[in-house]
């Protein structure tokens, strides 16, 4: 068999027992029409999967999320995936820490466990392929030489497609308290925070910043899906084709102090996020990496235009 070009295996921290990837979520949604018609403008691939949608980048695989429709928006659950030797050794932990482990929901298929997180968020633990990056992903710079033009006309600009889903941000009223599940439980490491509004964790196995996040809110909820695209070129493009598309409400362009990226979000039909994001900061396999407790105003943003008062409220609280 020829072996694929340009194809990084994983790796993985020896000795330690962590999650390798946020490998797909659930989300339940009102109306599956209304979610069709804002991910697949969103620039993905949204087919019909049973009684519901699949969620994936175009070109590639892997399922990052399954949508079903239900009385109101919420996330039905989250997978991670790990090691299929460390799936005994999990187990063994959850055990240990006296945590109670669930059946699947019912007609899901699953070769993991389950349990919920500290919030009552239902986390599955499930063997699988990585599907978190093994290196720090790439960045085009758009640029022309001297002579050239360097954008295209309106007309002839590119959609904007993301390469694959980033990461997950959760409310919480209790960051501290979901970051040390996360911690103990699925060996998730502290990236960054700041005191205890704010925290970004990530997987130890080689990751970005975070695959994982939490705000701190009256209640649990889901705040946004990221999703990595290749350039601030495709950031505008993506932002462009969302107005477009009648989704105006957003936050960008900007980036972040907190992993760095490159952003803006649109608001979704029910209050939450989806982030075009490039950039991010990686951590290797072999890093460890140096977290900090930051001051406020380097929590949310370096630059970028004044964040919307409804960017830090949870839609799910009142609900």
């Amino acid at each position: 068999m020829t072996a694929m070009q340009g194809y990084i295996p994983p790796k993985k921290r020896p000795g330690e027992l962590g999650v390798h990837s946020l490998d797909h979520f659930a989300l339940s949604v009102p109306d599956l029409k209304v979610a069709h018609n804002f991910y697949s403008n969103f620039g993905l691939d949204v087919p019909e999967e049973s009684n519901g949608l699949g969620m994936y980048v175009q070109g590639a695989p892997h399922r990052w999320g399954i949508i079903n429709e239900g009385p109101k928006k919420r996330l039905s659950h989250i997978s991670f995936g790990i090691f299929e030797e460390d799936l005994p050794a999990f187990r063994k932990r959850v055990q240990e820490l006296r945590i109670k482990e669930l059946d699947p929901p019912k007609g899901l298929e699953s070769n993991g466990l389950w349990v919920n997180d500290y919030d009552g968020n239902l986390i599955e633990l499930r063997v699988a392929e990585k599907s978190s990056p093994n290196e720090k992903s790439s960045v085009w710079i758009a640029s022309s030489p001297g002579g050239a033009r360097g954008a295209p006309g309106r007309a002839a600009a590119p959609r904007a497609k993301p390469r694959r889903f980033a990461h997950l941000l959760l409310f919480t009223p209790d960051v501290v308290k979901a970051m040390e599940f996360y911690r103990n439980v699925l060996g998730m490491r502290l990236s960054d925070r700041s005191a205890d509004v704010i925290a970004f964790m990530h997987g130890i196995h080689g990751s970005d910043h975070h695959m994982l996040a939490f705000a701190k809110s009256s209640a649990p909820g889901h705040h946004h899906f990221s999703w990595d695209v290749g350039s601030v070129m495709d950031i505008g493009l993506g932002a462009k084709q969302m107005l477009e598309c009648g989704f105006a409400k957003g936050w960008g362009l900007g980036r972040h102090v907190l992993g760095s990226n490159y952003f803006h979000y649109v608001q979704d039909p029910w209050g939450s996020y989806c982030e075009y994001s490039c950039d991010i900061d990686y951590v290797p396999v072999d890093c460890d990496w140096d977290s900090g407790d930051h001051p406020p105003e380097d929590s949310i943003y370096v630059w970028g235009p004044d964040m919307p008062p409804e960017f830090i409220e949870n839609a799910e609280a009142a609900t």
